[in-house]
């Protein structure tokens, strides 16, 4: 990176910066909490344009590259490319292991009170090993539709019903940390689950996004943006935020026990009724 880039992507995010909070501040538009933000934004594409621009033969990656390093730079203080690399590399590590710590645990903790009722929380690799053995007796429209989602790792674990020596999928779970950045995404493919009558739920570590009335309704639906529910229900580790499909829980996952034994009991007897309307009792 050429210290002439470098030191123009600098002068240049600084500047933008400073003026956006000034003129923000001086025509009161924004909230002050959201001042930063709206800065940092404007800073960003001012100085991407103008880089582009002012230089010519440089490919636009690495310019890219040198503002994201000025904002750390601004927001934490460090000044070291490989720091930054470093410090990077081990938010992403924690992303990856940390998401992937979280649906492991629901496994476990899923299992320990649901095993003596003959349901089975799998990893979705678990699942896909039933399907490869023919373990599973669901009919072959389930199976086909089962290998898509795991073909696309939709959903991260899956409920079975062991029901006279026979395993069906019959439920569909997503496990989050947290997903204010991707609700939609995580909707989609839910209602596709409860379209095709399965089981689907989320189970949720953070439900700071719940304070908003968008996303209460993208898991109730009730509005005209999002008329259906997102979800049979959400399940929050907060006792914040219940409220009609979502519901708070904890270590001890009692009201999920109880509404996946209802929805196997359901989904055994009358799948052709399991749509989006299912609701645990």
């Amino acid at each position: 990176m050429s210290t002439e880039l470098k030191d123009f992507c600098y002068k240049t995010y600084e500047q933008s910066y400073i003026q956006e909070c000034s003129k923000l501040v001086c025509e009161k538009r924004a909230a002050r909490k959201n001042i930063e933000i709206i800065a940092q934004k404007e800073a960003i594409k001012n100085t991407v344009i103008k880089a582009i621009e002012h230089f010519k033969d440089v490919e636009s990656a690495l310019i890219w590259k040198t503002i994201y390093e000025i904002h750390i730079h601004r927001k934490s203080g460090i000044d070291d490319a490989n720091i930054i690399a470093k410090v990077v590399s081990a938010d992403q590590s924690w992303k990856k292991s940390s998401g992937h710590a979280f649906e492991e645990m629901i496994k476990l903790l899923g299992n320990n009170i649901l095993n003596d009722f003959g349901i089975e929380i799998v990893l979705q690799k678990d699942l896909n090993k039933l399907i490869k053995a023919n373990e599973l007796n669901n009919e072959p429209r389930d199976i086909s539709w089962l290998k898509e989602q795991i073909k696309a790792s939709i959903f991260d674990l899956y409920a079975i019903i062991n029901r006279d020596s026979k395993k069906f999928c019959y439920g569909c779970i997503q496990t989050k940390t947290s997903i204010r950045d991707r609700v939609t995404r995580d909707r989609e493919p839910s209602l596709a689950a409860m379209q095709s009558f399965f089981w689907s739920t989320i189970v949720v570590l953070d439900g700071d996004f719940l304070r908003l009335p968008k996303f209460i309704s993208m898991v109730n639906g009730g509005t005209v943006e999002h008329s259906q529910n997102g979800w049979h229900g959400l399940y929050v580790f907060s006792d914040k935020y219940t409220s009609d499909r979502i519901y708070s829980t904890d270590l001890n996952l009692l009201n999920f026990r109880e509404h996946a034994i209802e929805a196997a009991n359901y989904w055994l007897t009358q799948r052709q009724w399991f749509d989006n309307t299912w609701k645990a009792q």
